[in-house]
C-alpha cells in the first residue's frame, strides 16, 4: 500500500477522506514508513472504536513519552514540549488541568453567552453592508480570537499578535506563515515574553485566566515561569486556531450542502444537533500521537515498547461503523459521538466554549446574511496536523440598513 499521510502538501487539496476510507477497510492498524528525515515510521490508526480505547489507556498510550506530534525532538526540545498540558499524563495531567477547569465549566460559560452573542453581532455588523469579505479573516478567526484574548485578560487593541503567534506557531509547514520550525519557535519565545509582561501588570489581582494562573498550585508550589508560559501559549492557540477552522469547515459545508443550510434555515431548533454535525464533519485537529509505554496489540497487529502511533480524528468521524451514511453531511444527526474534541483524559476542555462559540455564531450570521456562497478558490493550510482554511472569499447580498 503506497500512502504518504505525512507529507503536507497532501492536505492543500483538502483531507485525504478517500485514503482514509481505505485504510479503515483494508488496513486500520497501517504501518506509515515515511515521515520526516530520519523518523522511524509510525503506526496509523483510523478506526473510531481502536482510537477510544487508545485514548482511554493512558499507562498504555502515552502523550508524555514522545509528545503529541509525530516528529521526534531531541532531549533539549522534548523538556520545553512536556510543560504543555496536552503532553503530560495522568497524574500530572489532571492535577494542571484542574488549575483552569473551573473557568471552563458550564455554569462559566454559560455566564458568557449575552456577551459573546454581542462580539458576534459586533462582527457581522461590521461586513453585513459589503456583499462580500474574505470570511476566514473577517468573520471566523474574529470570534474565537476576541473570546480567548478578554478570557485570557489580553487587551482586544493587541489581540492580532495572539493571531501572529498562533499561525506561525501551527503552520510552521506552510510557507506563508514562516519557514522552518526554527522560526516557530521564536513565535513561542515572543509569546512567552509577552505573557510574562502580562503577568507583571496583573500582578494576579484579576479573575481572568492568567490571573488565575499566577494565584495557582500545584502540589503546594506556584506555578514555574515555564508552566506559566506553556498555559498561556496552549490556551491561547488552542482557543482560536481550532474553533477558526471549525467555523470556515462549517460555513463551506453549509454551502456545499444547499439543502442542510435550508433546512437550518427553516428550522433554527436544528443548531444544537447542526453544530455536532460540524464538528464531525469538520474536525479542526487531524491527529494526535501517543507513544506505548509497553508491548500492546491493537486489532490483532504486536506492537512494541516505543512505537508512536497517529491517531486519525477526521478518520473516525467517518467510520462507517460507527455513523450511518458517514459521508453525508446531516444538520440533524442523532446520536453523533463525534471525536472532534478526543475521548478520555485529555477530552478538550474548552468544549462547552467551542459549541456555544459555534451555535451563536450561525445563529447571528446564518439568519442575517442567509445567501452566502464562495466568491473565488479556498486556500487552505499547508499542514498534517490542522485542518485549516487560510482564505475565503464569499459573497451575500448585503444588509439593508
Amino acid at each position: 500500500m503506497d500512502i504518504d499521510l505525512y507529507d503536507p502538501d497532501l492536505y492543500v487539496r483538502g483531507v485525504p477522506h478517500d485514503i482514509f476510507h481505505r485504510l479503515r477497510g483494508e488496513a486500520p492498524v497501517y504501518f506509515h514508513p515515511r515521515e520526516a528525515p530520519g523518523g522511524p515510521g509510525y503506526w496509523v490508526i483510523t478506526r473510531y472504536e481502536d482510537i477510544v480505547r487508545i485514548e482511554r489507556d493512558t499507562a498504555v498510550f502515552s502523550s508524555w513519552k514522545g509528545g503529541t506530534n509525530i516528529e521526534d525532538y531531541g532531549p533539549e526540545d522534548m523538556d520545553v514540549i512536556r510543560f504543555l498540558m496536552i503532553n503530560m499524563d495522568p497524574p500530572q495531567h489532571m492535577k494542571f488541568r484542574k488549575l483552569v477547569r473551573d473557568g471552563f465549566a458550564p455554569r462559566m460559560i454559560a455566564a458568557m453567552e449575552p456577551h459573546i452573542r454581542q462580539i458576534c453581532r459586533r462582527i457581522v455588523d461590521r461586513i453585513a453592508d459589503k456583499g462580500q469579505c474574505d470570511f476566514v479573516k473577517d468573520l471566523s478567526a474574529e470570534l474565537p480570537l476576541q473570546v480567548i484574548v478578554e478570557m485570557l485578560g489580553v487587551p482586544q487593541t493587541e489581540r492580532h499578535k495572539v493571531f501572529d503567534w498562533s499561525n506561525r506557531l501551527i503552520g510552521f509547514d506552510d510557507p506563508e506563515f514562516q519557514t522552518s520550525l526554527a522560526d516557530g519557535k521564536v513565535a513561542a519565545a515572543e509569546m512567552w515574553m509577552y505573557a510574562n509582561e502580562l503577568a507583571e501588570q496583573r500582578k494576579g489581582d484579576g479573575t481572568d485566566l492568567v490571573s488565575v494562573l499566577m494565584r495557582s498550585e500545584v502540589d503546594g508550589e506556584r506555578l514555574s515561569e515555564m508552566e506559566f508560559d506553556s498555559f498561556f501559549l496552549l490556551l491561547a492557540v488552542a482557543g482560536n486556531e481550532t474553533t477558526r477552522n471549525l467555523l470556515s469547515g462549517a460555513m463551506q459545508a453549509l454551502i456545499d450542502f444547499p439543502e442542510q443550510r435550508a433546512r437550518l434555515l427553516s428550522n433554527k431548533g436544528l443548531l444544537p444537533t447542526a453544530v455536532e454535525e460540524m464538528l464531525r464533519w469538520v474536525t479542526p485537529v487531524m491527529y494526535f500521537r501517543r507513544t506505548l509505554n509497553e508491548d500492546a496489540e491493537v486489532r490483532g497487529q504486536k506492537l512494541k515498547a516505543g512505537d508512536k502511533l497517529a491517531l486519525y480524528y477526521p478518520s473516525a468521524n467517518r467510520d462507517e461503523a460507527m455513523f450511518p451514511h458517514a459521508d453525508q453531511f446531516d444538520v440533524g444527526r442523532t446520536p453523533n459521538d463525534h471525536l472532534a474534541f478526543g475521548v478520555g483524559p485529555h477530552f478538550c476542555l474548552g468544549a462547552n466554549l467551542a459549541r456555544m462559540e459555534i451555535r451563536l455564531f450561525f445563529e447571528e450570521l446564518l439568519f442575517r446574511l442567509p445567501d452566502i456562497q464562495l466568491d473565488g478558490p479556498v486556500r487552505r493550510l499547508r499542514s498534517n496536523f490542522i485542518n485549516g482554511v487560510k482564505s475565503m472569499p464569499v459573497r451575500f447580498t448585503p444588509e439593508r440598513t
